[in-house]
């Protein structure tokens, strides 16, 4: 999926309410449009949305810490799993 994302190449479809929610909520918290804080977690913008997904580029520094957090908090409770490409690992927050 990540791949696919990556390349440009996104499913059709409806729009899966859990990803709409846990990116709304994200962005509440993070916004991913301008005008950007200087907290901003982000190395790219806007994040990357699709039917079934959100790509989200982080920085390395400690603006990270609290939107990773976030992020498995969020995923937590809309039951979303989380792909690190760099590790190439996959998990379900929460379990």
């Amino acid at each position: 999926m990540f791949e696919r994302c990556t390349s440009g190449r996104h499913g059709e479809g409806e729009l899966d309410e859990r990803v709409v929610g846990f990116y709304e909520r994200l962005r509440e918290r993070f916004s991913d449009r301008p005008p950007h804080s200087a907290e901003s977690p982000w190395t790219s913008t806007p994040l990357a949305i699709g039917i079934d997904h959100v790509v989200m580029n982080l920085s390395f520094s400690s603006r990270s810490d609290a939107a990773l957090k976030a992020i498995e908090e969020l995923a937590s409770e809309f039951h979303l799993v989380i792909w690190d490409p760099q590790s190439q690992n996959a998990y379900l927050p929460g379990t």
